[in-house]
């Protein structure tokens, strides 16, 4: 999208990812008051993505200043993490059998808020923390959304098709069908909504039929002091773990190791590579950071697959410095998956699965990663692709996965999107300071 200089847009009806704007990292011309909801806090490494986006998010608006009220439940057999930011506050209720807030509860906790000092400037939902019997007519309320059931057609279609003939049809698509239908009557209750792909974006403005001015596309962001470049911690990571230098090819994996994250698909590829390639299985080494049903499977197929387990983020990082390239088999066509945007900013190229939401705002050319159709013929084909191009060719595609991932997958990018949204809505109707308005920075 062209502008010219000093020719304001206005945000609300831009029509592609705030990421790619430039919003200055001075302070904010106003401080707010803003209330989240969302079902569950992120206990170190035990955390979905969803939860990984609410605690990046969140903490990097807490440390520009604004106060942060957060609406979640207790922990289960933990105790709740401490942070040393004053403006940061939990307000915990006890979770539903489900897991989910309880409503009537985090309500009254919400109200008590509101009433105390000055109401909030603006309330954030992570999906349906906040439900939209809850949200109707609440004008200063924006909600992200981490999965659609648009969206998980296309993965109940590819469970469908890898069923085993033994296994029993599942009734997900007629139901999924449904699931499309009630979000489609209930997401109107929400005032504003935030897409993390592009493709989210597109199908809420076009199937899901909601006003343009109302749905923002903010591609999620990670930690880029964290998550970064670093050749020395790569290899010190794999002396640790015992990955001698004669492996010409180190291949990645990290998430949980489940049948939706395509764990099955991955494992049936590297079977079948080792058995018919000897040179592939004496040269290669694949790394798998998580845990789950696949971790012992995973095992099983050789000394040259080591899974470690869950790591921590600092461990993580250094995973991402000593992998060539790093896999993403999901089967599951929802969301921005963090780990591939955790591969980039470190400066890897990336394999994934050809989602729409991947290939719309991921990977979106061949010169930073490859992308494989779900069968087991289109991964292998693809694991070949890697090995065929080896190391060289892999440095010069996480090159430009890299400049990617810092022009888009920051933290202070998303924060800073984020920080421009709440404050255009916070504003609605106030003409004296319009923050919905956009200047362009460049000639």
């Amino acid at each position: 999208m062209e502008q010219k200089q000093n020719q304001a847009i206005d945000l609300l009806t831009f029509p592609s990812a705030w990421n790619h704007l430039h919003f200055p990292s001075t302070p904010p011309p106003k401080l707010l008051k803003i209330a989240l909801f969302v079902k569950k806090w992120p206990h170190r490494s035990q955390a979905g993505g969803l939860e990984r986006h609410a605690l990046t998010l969140h903490l990097a608006l807490a440390k520009r200043g604004h106060e942060l009220h957060i609406f979640t439940t207790f922990p289960s057999n933990t105790s709740f993490p401490r942070y040393p930011i004053s403006n940061l506050y939990f307000h915990l209720s006890k979770a539903t059998a489900a897991g989910y807030l309880d409503q009537a509860s985090v309500w009254k906790l919400f109200q008590t808020q509101n009433s105390t000092g000055r109401p909030f400037d603006m309330i954030h939902t992570e999906s349906v923390g906040l439900l939209h019997t809850r949200s109707q007519n609440v004008t200063n309320l924006a909600v992200t959304w981490h999965g659609i059931a648009y969206e998980t057609i296309h993965s109940d279609i590819i469970q469908e098709l890898l069923r085993h003939p033994e296994e029993p049809q599942a009734n997900a698509l007629t139901q999924r069908l449904m699931k499309v239908v009630e979000e489609v009557k209930f997401f109107p209750r929400y005032a504003h909504h935030v897409a993390t792909s592009d493709h989210v974006g597109d199908v809420l403005k076009r199937i899901y039929m909601l006003p343009e001015e109302r749905v923002h596309i903010i591609l999620n962001g990670v930690d880029e002091e964290i998550f970064k470049p670093d050749v020395t911690k790569g290899r010190e990571f794999k002396q640790k773990y015992g990955i001698p230098d004669s492996k010409s090819l180190v291949l990645g994996m990290a998430g949980r190791l489940v049948k939706d994250k395509g764990h099955p698909l991955m494992f049936e590829a590297l079977r079948e590579i080792f058995k018919e390639n000897d040179t592939f299985r004496e040269t290669s080494v694949v790394l798998v950071a998580g845990d789950g049903p696949w971790a012992v499977r995973y095992r099983d197929l050789g000394a040259n697959v080591l899974v470690m387990g869950p790591l921590e983020q600092a461990q993580l990082a250094r995973f991402y410095n000593a992998i060539d390239i790093f896999i993403n088999p999901t089967l599951r066509a929802q969301g921005l998956d963090h780990t591939l945007l955790e591969a980039m900013i470190s400066g890897k190229p990336v394999l994934a699965t050809r989602l729409a939401s991947i290939t719309g705002s991921v990977i979106v050319g061949t010169e930073m990663g490859y992308t494989f159709s779900p069968t087991v013929t289109s991964l292998k084909t693809a694991l070949y692709q890697v090995w065929v191009d080896g190391r060289g060719v892999l440095e010069k595609k996480g090159q430009v996965a890299w400049q990617r991932g810092l022009e888009l997958f920051t933290s202070t990018k998303m924060a800073a999107a984020y920080e421009k949204l709440f404050l255009c809505i916070s504003n609605d109707g106030n003409k004296k300071d319009n923050y919905c308005q956009y200047y362009s920075p460049f000639k």
